[in-house]
């Protein structure tokens, strides 16, 4: 029991590398722009005044949505879907994993629970002994079951999922845009330190040319690390900004999620404005802050899914019933799941079979009627 509580101690520890290599490079880059750059090589004071102003905000955007990110903590479900004692006895007797499938169908009954696995089991984590809401998923580094999980990020050494993904995001897009100024603003600094290096050994620097002094090591390397990081977090921030249009996690992209009629990539998708409300909130003014201001209580999700009653086979004017979270929710939504439905819920892909005379029956569900 020892060494398996000290391994984990040092498996905590060395997780936290990543994070304090990305601190040491900040705080460098932090003092290479303000004292290296700013205060020793810019001796105009209105251009040193103007680039601090702009850089600290970018700086001070950067740091509150990173350590926002890092601090929240991953939300996991609450104990309504862990099994009732009973049955969670009756389900470790059972040697059959049929059996063991009827047990977990009883108790899901009363949950809002309606992706399955890829063979149409309902999704049971062993680990956290719990059944997973819909794009829940259980993360091995965490050790636990985590809502809307996207991914684990070890360069913040936390989960991101439905609590923090509007701050990754923010993250992602502050840490370009301190790395795209900073490569911006220096680069004619660059332009003469180089030309400078190259100059010296052959012919004396004029008396106008920057001082050579050891600002220049700084400035060299600042502007090759912004460079570095900007095109590497570009790719990342293009490729989430991709996933919040789709309303998909990294997780669903790989592997789409499975309903009751089978899997679906766009089963959660909304429209683009929609999607963007549900990560980014409903209030514009806080999109850019990383304040928390997502919808949803991570949960239950509105789905663009058509469900057909298989009992009811091929009869003319067959009423398809098209419900939140692909049936209808044994609890109410809440307001911020009402405000993402609206009264227009349109879906991004047209069946093969025309969908007629939309009518709108209440806030839980939307009736549609297929005209054969």
């Amino acid at each position: 029991m020892a060494p398996s509580h000290a391994v984990r101690c040092c498996q905590r520890g060395l997780s936290w590398i990543p994070v304090i290599f990305i601190n040491l490079v900040v705080c460098w880059s932090y003092y290479a722009y303000v004292v290296e750059l700013c205060i020793y090589t810019i001796a105009n004071t209105e251009e040193q005044v103007i680039y601090l102003i702009v850089f600290h905000v970018f700086f001070f955007m950067f740091i509150w949505s990173y350590w926002k990110t890092i601090i929240s903590k991953p939300a996991s479900p609450s104990k309504e879907f862990c099994l009732p004692k009973a049955d969670k006895e009756l389900y470790e007797k059972e040697e059959f994993p049929e059996a063991q499938q009827e047990i977990l169908k009883r108790v899901a009954r009363n949950l809002p629970v309606y992706t399955r696995t890829g063979s149409g089991a309902i999704r049971y984590c062993d680990r956290c002994q719990l059944i997973k809401p819909d794009r829940c998923h259980h993360c091995s580094t965490c050790d636990r079951c985590v809502l809307k999980m996207d991914h684990h990020c070890p360069w913040v050494n936390n989960c991101v999922g439905f609590s923090n993904y509007k701050f990754f995001v923010l993250f992602l897009a502050y840490s370009m845009l301190y790395c795209v100024y900073i490569a911006a603003t220096v680069l004619q600094y660059f332009i003469k330190f180089w030309t400078l290096c190259r100059r010296r050994a052959i012919e004396h620097c004029p008396e106008n040319h920057l001082p050579d002094t050891h600002a220049k090591f700084h400035v060299l390397f600042l502007f090759f690390v912004a460079g570095m990081f900007f095109i590497s977090i570009l790719s990342l921030f293009s490729y989430h900004l991709w996933l919040v249009g789709k309303n998909r996690t990294t997780i669903e992209a790989f592997r789409a999620p499975v309903f009751r009629n089978g899997p679906d990539k766009n089963g959660f998708t909304l429209g683009f404005r929609k999607n963007v409300t549900q990560v980014f909130g409903d209030q514009k003014k806080c999109w850019c802050l990383p304040l928390y201001s997502s919808l949803g209580d991570g949960y239950t999700f509105p789905t663009r899914l058509v469900n057909a009653d298989s009992e009811q086979g091929n009869v003319e004017h067959q009423v398809i019933k098209c419900t939140v979270d692909g049936q209808t929710n044994p609890r109410p939504l809440s307001e911020s799941q009402n405000h993402l439905l609206g009264n227009n819920m349109h879906s991004e892909e047209q069946k093969d079979s025309s969908l007629a005379n939309i009518e709108v029956c209440q806030p839980v569900s939307i009736t549609m009627e297929n005209e054969s």
